[in-house]
C-alpha cells in the first residue's frame, strides 16, 4: 500500500488492516505490526534510564518525559503544563466543562473515553477481574487490588482518631 493510500484511509476512516488476534483494525500494515507486539509480549524498545520496556517506540518516547520532566503543552486557560497533548486536551475540558463521551444506555457523560469503556461494563453484568486466591470477581480492577489485600493481611488505612 502506498503511503498516499496509508494516509488517505486516515481521513476516511479506512482500516483495512484487521489483528487477528483482538480484530482491531488499523490504516496501514506498519502499525498492524507494531500493535502485534502487544500480543506477543515483545517489548524492544527499552529505556535507558529506568530499563522499563515498551511494544511501541512511541509509548518509550512519551515516557521519557517522565525522566526530562519535559511538559511543552501547556494550558491558555490556567498556564499548567503537560508532557502530552493528550493530557491537555482532557484537562482542557475542566474549563469548558464539556464531558464529550456519553454511554448510550443511561446517558451519564465522562471526560475520557477510557472511563466510558469502563462504567460500560456495568451495564453488560460482565466482571472481568477474577481474584486469584479465592476466585471472586470484579468489575473493576481497583475493586479487585482493594479486595485482594483482605489475602495479603496489607491494611493501608488507619484510624487517627
Amino acid at each position: 500500500m502506498s503511503s498516499l493510500r496509508s494516509h488517505k484511509n486516515s481521513h476516511s476512516g479506512q482500516r483495512p488492516y484487521k489483528c487477528e488476534e483482538c480484530d482491531k483494525c488499523f490504516t496501514n500494515a506498519s502499525k498492524l505490526s507494531c500493535h502485534k507486539n502487544i500480543h506477543t509480549g515483545k517489548k524492544l524498545y527499552k529505556c535507558e534510564e529506568c530499563d522499563k520496556s515498551f511494544s511501541h517506540a512511541s509509548n518509550l518516547r512519551r515516557h521519557q518525559n517522565i525522566h526530562t520532566g519535559e511538559k511543552p503543552y501547556r494550558c491558555e486557560e490556567c498556564g499548567r503544563t503537560f508532557p502530552r497533548h493528550s493530557t491537555l486536551k482532557t484537562h482542557y475540558t475542566i474549563h469548558t466543562g464539556k464531558k464529550p463521551y456519553s454511554c448510550e444506555e443511561c446517558g451519564r457523560s465522562f471526560l475520557r473515553p477510557s472511563t466510558l469503556k469502563i462504567h460500560s461494563i456495568i451495564h453488560t453484568g460482565q466482571k472481568p477481574y477474577r481474584c486469584k486466591e479465592c476466585g471472586r470477581s470484579f468489575t473493576m480492577r481497583s475493586s479487585l487490588k482493594t479486595h485482594y489485600k483482605i489475602h495479603t493481611g496489607e491494611k493501608p488505612y488507619s484510624c487517627e482518631a
